[in-house]
């Protein structure tokens, strides 16, 4: 879902920005290794420093997890979830300092980061209620004497290693469903935008949340490989890019450990001959381009059937020029910058394997649409700025078409019917999400039922389901059985006991060779 991890920036020698710790034992610890700056995207200047935590600190961190578990996991479940409700106050009193430091290290604009926050918050209220959703089943008399019932119990310390698209929210997907469980939790943040989870752990502390339950190691490949190496980590959640994906499934299942992996994308929207135009180019102006693209629900191929094409591309590339493109802690600023330069030399990479491959250049998001000059923002000259980009008559030979770009470009394909789209979107690996504009209920009925893509969205453009559903992929966009949040993920972080129980005085005489039946 995002880019391969890039190292930031080395720190210079005349900066001196604040430390963002790791969250080990209920404290912050600084750490001895090497460090590395996190730059605001919008300015490319030095915000703040992290050390990068390796084998020790994330043993340390799992021990101080490991000696919180038992007393934790004996906690009733009303008294974790309560725990977790004083948290949910103190999330909503703070959301927007939260929603502004996310804007400060990503770069998206504040309402997006603020939408941010508020769908982790939604994950939080939904893990409130694991009394009931721990509840076990029971049948009296399953064979004579004997009643069955199952218990749901918590693995013990399970780890989350998030991206930097979503500091707040996708971490949001894994520990508070995790701790309500009755685990202890090892975070494994971005290292570009760690500040979030250094907030949010705080927050934790204040609530009353045990000293050692919910932990965080800043770090990049050498923390995760060593959480994946650790042998009391017994789950590991997940999302990224799908090589990354498959490693971390691969590697956690060799070590015994269960894994949750969420990998790339490359969603599509279809949009109907019958569909409303004007909403169809809003939604994917804004699917497209929102957090410069940087979203794992990002739409990032128009697929237009018939005649739309002719009447769409106008209204697609007329919006594009005129983005708003900006700080975003500007109120209005549409699109912020891209995360670092490393990842916008990526992209500029791809737009121009676009070019090269005979794609139809629409919208150069490298250069302003007036001047023709580089692209970048008045008074933030040094920040990692891109405009948007629109290609048009993509094909699926392409590799602008085939690879996740993570970034500000739209390709538009075009497909005689109905019947192509479909094809055309089920032929793809990856199968996160995927949209369909129309009026025709009946190609919607169909859609949803022919597409073979996770999440699925009618006249809907980012199809995010809500907190008690559950958010996965399909194919080469999930590596592991459960998706995350929801019931689902109730399930990933518990495993489930049988038990069989019949009192002595309800026991038949004599040696039994079968086993319990219902005769």
């Amino acid at each position: 879902m995002a880019a391969s991890t890039l190292p930031s920036a080395p720190l210079t020698a005349r900066s001196a920005p604040e430390l963002t710790p790791h969250w080990i034992g209920g404290q912050p610890v600084a750490g001895t290794s090497a460090r590395l700056a996190v730059l605001n995207p919008a300015t490319g200047a030095a915000l703040r420093e992290i050390a990068l935590g390796g084998t020790a600190e994330v043993a340390a961190a799992v021990a101080s997890a490991r000696g919180a578990w038992r007393a934790w996991a004996e906690t009733p479940p009303l008294r974790r979830a309560r725990v977790l409700n004083r948290f949910l106050a103190l999330l909503n009193e703070q959301r927007d300092a939260l929603a502004a430091l996310i804007t400060s290290e990503h770069g998206k604009v504040f309402s997006d980061a603020q939408g941010e926050v508020a769908r982790g918050i939604e994950i939080v209220e939904f893990a409130c209620g694991i009394p009931q959703l721990l509840k076990g089943d029971f049948t009296d008399q399953v064979s004579t004497g004997i009643d069955n019932w199952t218990l749901r119990q918590p693995l013990g310390v399970v780890a989350g290693i998030t991206p930097f698209n979503f500091p707040c929210m996708v971490p949001c997907w894994m520990f508070p469903l995790a701790i309500a469980c009755g685990n202890t939790f090892v975070l494994k943040p971005s290292e570009r935008d760690p500040s979030a989870s250094i907030f949010m752990a705080r927050l934790l502390q204040e609530a009353g949340l045990p000293a050692g339950v919910f932990n965080v190691v800043q770090g990049d490949r050498t923390a995760v490989d060593a959480l994946l190496d650790h042998p009391e980590v017994r789950a590991l959640s997940f999302v990224g890019s799908t090589p990354i994906a498959h490693y971390i499934a691969q590697r956690a299942a060799a070590a015994g450990k269960r894994a949750q992996a969420l990998g790339g994308a490359k969603n599509h929207m279809v949009v109907m001959p019958d569909a409303d135009l004007e909403q169809a180019a809003d939604a994917l102006i804004g699917a497209a381009y929102g957090s410069a693209g940087e979203r794992c629900m990002a739409i990032s191929v128009a697929v237009l059937v018939g005649h739309t094409g002719e009447a769409l591309m106008p209204r697609l590339a007329e919006r594009a020029r005129r983005l708003r493109i900006g700080n975003g802690m500007q109120g209005d600023a549409e699109m912020g910058p891209i995360i670092s330069q490393a990842a916008l030399e990526r992209i500029r990479g791809y737009i121009e394997d676009g070019v090269a491959s005979g794609a139809t250049m629409v919208v150069d998001g490298r250069r302003h649409p007036v001047s023709g000059a580089p692209f970048t923002v008045a008074g933030h000259e040094q920040g990692f700025w891109l405009g948007a980009t629109l290609f048009d008559h993509v094909t699926p030979q392409m590799r602008i078409y085939r690879e996740e770009i993570f970034g500000p470009v739209l390709a538009c394909v075009r497909v005689p019917d109905f019947a192509a789209a479909v094809e055309l979107v089920n032929a793809h690996p990856l199968a996160n999400g995927v949209a369909c504009y129309t009026r025709d209920g009946n190609i919607a009925r169909e859609f949803g039922r022919r597409i073979e893509v996770g999440m699925v969205g009618i006249n809907v453009p980012i199809p995010v389901p809500m907190a008690w559903h559950g958010f996965g992929g399909w194919k080469s966009s999930l590596f592991g059985d459960l998706h995350a949040y929801g019931e689902e993920g109730v399930r990933f972080y518990t495993r489930q006991k049988s038990i069989m129980q019949r009192w002595p005085e309800s026991t038949p005489k004599g040696a039994e060779f079968v086993m319990p039946t219902t005769k």
